[in-house]
């Protein structure tokens, strides 16, 4: 037997990117944003502490050009063979791509 009830639930509606306080709703999509967190543990600086932050496109890849300089200021000097840090790498922190559908089924790198 079914019971049914009109029942009142929270639920997320629209994420707005903590940059740029832009919207991530995509039309006829839904929302797109990346999420870059942090939670610092025992003997870190910042002990106790987590970090979510929620980027919309534009902003998530303005802050990964930004770490790729980073990198290759922080490694401009370096001799260490087999790392190529001060070349631009378009692969930078990317794990996969044509994975349209988010099932993990496209090329991984």
């Amino acid at each position: 037997m079914k019971i049914i009830e009109k029942v009142e639930i929270d639920s997320v509606t629209d994420v707005m990117c903590d940059v740029c306080l832009c919207s991530t709703r995509v039309a006829n999509v839904g929302l797109e944003f990346a999420t870059l967190q942090a939670h610092w543990g025992y003997g870190a600086k910042h002990d106790g502490e987590r970090y979510e932050l929620h980027l919309c496109e534009s902003c998530f890849f303005g802050t990964v050009a930004y770490l790729k300089q980073e990198r290759r200021i922080q490694n401009l000097f370096s001799e260490e063979v087999g790392i190529e840090a001060n070349e631009p790498n378009s692969t930078f922190g990317l794990v996969a791509s044509e994975d349209y559908f988010r099932d993990d089924v496209g090329s991984k790198l």
